[in-house]
């Protein structure tokens, strides 16, 4: 897997982008450029909690990752592993599934009223150019909604 990673700075507290990159309504805005049909999470972001993140695929059928919160510090960071994939409505919770194993963290730390986060995850090369293409985009989003 290839490690990359994504920084933004908000003009936010960061209890403010935390609450934004979390809370539900907020989610579905700011992963837009992940899934034009709209993408959404089921489960809960407490530590130890399964999570699954779900969009249509392009066929309709529901796609997406299944994660485990293996850390989670208010204001601070939040670490998931991967389970597995979702692929046309099956979950797959093994070693078939490219994301399996793979690891994405949130980072936040704030100086002066500006919050800067940084997201570092796990890639497979095959999804690498398009996560260095939509997680910029997702992160100038989040950045709007924080600082409106």
């Amino acid at each position: 897997m290839e490690k990359l990673n994504f920084t933004v700075e908000v003009n936010a507290p960061v209890h403010t982008v935390w609450t934004t990159m979390l809370d539900d309504a907020t989610y579905r805005q700011w992963t837009s450029p992940f899934n034009a049909a709209g993408s959404w999470y089921e489960g809960s972001w407490v530590l130890g909690s399964e999570i699954r993140f779900i969009g249509p695929d392009t066929d309709g059928s529901l796609g997406g990752m299944i994660a485990t919160v293996i850390e989670n510090k208010s204001d601070e960071r939040v670490t998931l592993e991967y389970l597995g994939e979702i692929l046309r409505g099956v979950e797959y919770r093994d070693e078939r599934s490219k994301f399996f194993g793979g690891r994405e963290t949130y980072s936040y730390s704030e100086s002066g009223g500006v919050t800067t986060v940084r997201v570092d995850l796990d890639s497979e090369e095959d999804f690498s150019a398009m996560f260095r293409e939509m997680w910029p985009l997702a992160l100038d989003r989040l950045k709007a909604i924080a600082e409106s």
